[in-house]
């Protein structure tokens, strides 16, 4: 039966076409995926997407000499991904990026947490005050139930407020911090426990600067991430991939054991099926329920090109001052140049935050910006961009929901893994590489 109630006639024999195994999702999760199992003996993988692009939710847009993204990506030379796709090296644009912040003092300082700035430059009584505060969570606010308190207890609710962190938290997190699941906060903010203690904090300021990261930044081609990919998608189809773009995904079934995907023009049947789509989506495609649909933060991208002067000099500045429903942007004119004589860059937005409205977003951050006395000059909106499933709300309760998910979806057979479909944090697309590659060296071809 489908959706609408009508029964569906299908012939395995006649009809369906096969594969080894199939693919769903075509980002970087889905690609390295692709890759591990040709190298596992797997002759004839099928990459599936219903986008129709390869890459996932890396979106670049372009307009004249503009390029923009939807959020900032940053690649390494080091990267295990290029042991899969060498192609791309050659693509990439070195970069030197500078992080900062906006705190809500209105100040671009230090990212994530300047001890010269948030600590000392609070003047000696709100410091007194920061210290005391540390020393008071660490004795009677033990419990670690939800991201506040987490961050709570490393750094003290004085500091956790003062420098913004948990505003930024809620940005990021698009719910309130006492709100978010405990241990999805541990992975996105274990620099907390790591780095950000007083005792670390005063550390790093008396002993000299490290050396910056070995390592070579880079970014996309100016050309976009379609260009990118296609160097990918080139070599994965050299080596017996296919893919299917802008699928319609309508269900998943077995028949003898094997796996059948029908899609509005075709079927396929396979042995093994790797899902790397949104868990919701996987269950709707094998008829499975686990009773909860996970909730995702819809991206809003602002893309504007400047005029003047903007304020800073750094390439990423996160927004974790108490106003403003921005909580990134990316100055990719440092990386690409200037177009016309213009800067432009990407400015990031939880849509929950501008209740889901292009306008609203824009208004706010040209009012929030204008307040910190940042763009001033001619600042103009060149287009936006809205990107649904950008990544899970990790709402109290929700990593619980999505492991049984995930289980009730390997009892049917499928894998599923990455941020979508592993409910997993990963910030760059070296986690994504190395968490698929270890999802799959489990499994081999018999």
């Amino acid at each position: 039966m489908n959706d609408a109630g009508h029964q569906i006639i299908i012939d395995p024999v006649t009809e369906a076409e096969r594969f080894d195994a199939v693919v769903l999702g075509a980002g970087i999760s889905g690609l390295v995926s692709a890759s591990v199992l040709l190298r596992q003996g797997y002759a004839r993988v099928l990459i599936v997407d219903e986008y129709d692009h390869i890459g996932g939710n890396h979106i670049d847009w372009s307009s004249g000499g503009y390029t923009f993204d939807i959020g900032s990506l940053i690649f390494q030379d080091d990267s295990p991904l290029l042991e899969h796709f060498p192609e791309l090296l050659p693509l990439y644009v070195p970069i030197n990026p500078q992080w900062a912040r906006l705190n809500p003092q209105g100040m671009i300082t230090t990212y994530p947490i300047s001890v010269r700035d948030d600590i000392f430059g609070a003047g000696v009584l709100e410091t007194a005050r920061i210290f005391a505060s540390v020393i008071y969570a660490r004795l009677f606010q033990r419990k670690m139930r939800n991201a506040r308190e987490f961050a709570r207890y490393w750094i003290g609710g004085r500091l956790l407020h003062r420098s913004g962190l948990e505003s930024y938290m809620r940005r990021f997190y698009g719910v309130a911090t006492d709100g978010i699941d405990i241990d999805l906060a541990r992975k996105r903010m274990l620099w907390i426990s790591e780095h950000a203690s007083i005792q670390n904090l005063i550390s790093r300021l008396l002993k000299p600067k490290r050396q910056g990261p070995t390592n070579r930044q880079m970014a996309r081609p100016k050309e976009g991430f379609r260009f990118l990919y296609k160097a990918a998608a080139d070599r994965l189809e050299k080596d017996g991939a296919a893919f299917h773009l802008a699928a319609e995904m309508l269900r998943i079934y077995k028949i003898q054991g094997q796996f059948h995907l029908q899609l509005k023009d075709r079927i396929v049947a396979c042995d093994r099926v790797i899902s790397t789509i949104p868990i919701h989506r996987a269950e709707e495609l094998c008829g499975l329920d686990s009773g909860r649909k996970l909730d995702t933060i819809t991206l809003i991208g602002l893309y504007f090109s400047f005029s003047g002067d903007r304020g800073f000099r750094q390439s990423i500045i996160y927004n974790f001052s108490h106003e403003g429903a921005w909580k990134r942007l990316t100055m990719y004119s440092d990386f690409y140049g200037c177009a016309d004589g213009r800067e432009y860059f990407t400015a990031e937005v939880i849509g929950n935050h501008a209740g889901g409205s292009v306008q609203q977003a824009e208004d706010d951050f040209r009012e929030h910006v204008r307040a910190n006395g940042l763009f001033q000059g001619d600042l103009k909106l060149e287009g936006s961009y809205a990107l649904e499933e950008a990544y899970p709300i990790y709402s109290r309760g929700a990593a619980q929901h999505a492991a049984e998910a995930i289980r009730q979806l390997q009892a049917f057979g499928l894998e599923s893994l990455g941020r979508q479909g592993g409910f997993n944090y990963q910030p760059t697309a070296r986690a994504s590489t190395v968490e698929a590659e270890a999802a799959l060296r489990v499994k081999q071809i018999v």
